[in-house]
């Protein structure tokens, strides 16, 4: 029984390969011979590093990305196939896939720490949702972005979520009806990407925009990040009001105010978190 469940282990680290590099968390989906498909495997191994990741903060930045010719593939369509088989033609299966799968996007989304997408190849249907989860993306030039359910007779309903809260609601509604990828400068123009860079540039490039994060303090970046995304829901003077309250905590920090005399005296700040 115990090798059973510690060969189970094995297989579920197999799919996602986790690499600390001191305040920066690299996590890297290495099924590259299914694309690096968001499979029940793989959907489990995100959960799981995103609870360890909540609770570890002196985890500052994390970079996703995936081995082989693609970033993600989105869902494994052999799995959902597969599913079909049940008895109620795989509407319980679909129903708690789309669920976990939700919940890996918006458990991206809840991090304390900024989560960049390193992309390359593709990024397809819910691999393009995950793209739009993250809070930044850096994309290697030539990478393909697209939410092409529709092509197989599926409407990508639930990356729809992510997309059209990065990019224009006409721009995200054309990629969903007609299939069609969009390349890296397209990608940029839009806001589903920060930049794109050469391929042999993209880890560079990516770890050294975390590393810029990662030096500030990260409690500050934390409940900025948590800020960001409320006030994005509310009204105007709702926010403005939300986001002074938080402002007045954040100046009360010991931190915060050596940050603020480091800057008035020229030094580096000498920080407690």
């Amino acid at each position: 029984m115990r090798r059973c469940a510690q060969a189970s282990r094995r297989r579920k680290m197999a799919v996602l390969k986790r690499t600390d590099m001191g305040a920066i968390a690299h996590l890297e989906m290495t099924s590259p011979e299914r694309l690096n498909a968001l499979s029940d495997e793989m959907l489990a191994a995100l959960t799981a590093e995103c609870a360890a990741l909540m609770e570890q903060r002196h985890i500052r930045v994390v970079i996703l990305s995936g081995t082989g010719k693609a970033f993600c593939a989105g869902h494994d369509l052999k799995e959902m196939t597969a599913g079909r088989q049940a008895e109620d033609g795989g509407k319980a299966y679909f129903a708690d896939l789309f669920s976990r799968c939700g919940a890996v996007m918006m458990a991206l989304r809840a991090l304390p720490q900024p989560v960049i997408a390193q992309v390359h190849g593709i990024a397809t249907a819910a691999g393009c949702q995950l793209v739009a989860s993250c809070d930044m993306a850096v994309a290697a030039h030539g990478t393909r972005f697209g939410v092409n359910g529709v092509n197989i007779g599926l409407f990508c309903s639930t990356p729809m979520v992510a997309l059209s809260r990065n990019i224009p609601r006409k721009q995200a509604f054309e990629m969903l009806t007609t299939g069609s990828f969009i390349d890296c400068d397209k990608a940029e123009a839009l806001g589903l990407i920060n930049r794109s860079v050469p391929q042999d540039d993209l880890a560079a490039e990516t770890r050294a925009l975390a590393e810029v994060i990662a030096a500030k303090l990260g409690a500050a970046v934390s409940v900025g990040k948590e800020a960001f995304y409320a006030q994005l829901e509310m009204p105007l003077e709702a926010a403005y009001a939300y986001t002074g309250d938080v402002m007045v905590e954040n100046m009360l920090w010991r931190d915060t105010a050596e940050g603020i005399s480091a800057f008035l005296e020229k030094r580096p700040p000498e920080w407690e978190q």
